[in-house]
């Protein structure tokens, strides 16, 4: 299989080791804005993202290796490519329940693990030895970053940014483009369009919506 790569900063040079080590899948161009004009190096397209739609075949996937929760969701809007075209990209070392389920453009980093009737939307980013535990339920455009739990029957809404080695306890909800400080412990439902820190958090500021 044929993969474009949308985004060509840090995280996406972890994506793109991921995909290498997959002997099914062929990298053919990362596309990026930073890009003025297309050339080839080693054998892959590097070119401004509009090139996506000229590249796109029947064998070809796409993922969107933006860490950015806003410009992730803004690109797929405007790209307005059927879900089917999105690869779900998992490193061999996650660990993911046959009862869990992951929706197209959602990539599982090392040592993730994703318990059981658990089900993470699409472009959701599930970082490095992050833990998503059972009946949890993650919304579209999430990034659950490194060393952070999600315990049994969490929820979050859209574009939810969890930091660094925080934890939400059991059946909380997060809501939608909320962000939750490294290091928080959640024990309360948090607003959509909030921030939240500490231990246990606190609401620090109300975000315009956007």
């Amino acid at each position: 299989m044929q993969v474009i790569i949308l985004g060509d900063g840090g995280h996406s040079k972890v994506i793109q080791e991921m995909i290498q080590e997959d002997g099914r899948l062929n990298i053919i161009a990362i596309l990026d804005d930073k890009y003025e004009a297309g050339y080839q190096k080693h054998g892959i397209i590097h070119a401004p993202i509009s090139y996506t739609h000229h590249l796109m075949a029947d064998d070809t996937k796409v993922v969107v290796a933006i860490g950015d929760n806003q410009i992730r969701n803004r690109l797929v809007r405007e790209l307005n490519l059927p879900d089917i075209c999105y690869l779900s990209v998992q490193h061999h070392t996650a660990v993911v329940s046959k009862t869990a389920k992951i929706a197209p453009g959602t990539v599982l980093m090392a040592h993730t693990t994703v318990n059981a009737h658990a089900k993470i939307d699409s472009h959701c980013i599930i970082n490095t030895a992050s833990v998503i535990e059972h009946d949890t339920d993650v919304g579209a455009f999430t990034h659950v970053s490194p060393n952070a739990t999600l315990t049994g029957n969490v929820s979050t809404g859209e574009g939810v940014h969890i930091g660094s080695s925080a934890t939400v306890i059991p059946g909380k909800h997060l809501g939608s483009w909320s962000i939750i400080g490294a290091g928080s412990t959640v024990i309360e439902h948090i607003p959509a369009y909030s921030k939240a820190v500490g231990s246990p958090t606190r609401i620090i500021e109300r975000m315009l919506i956007k």
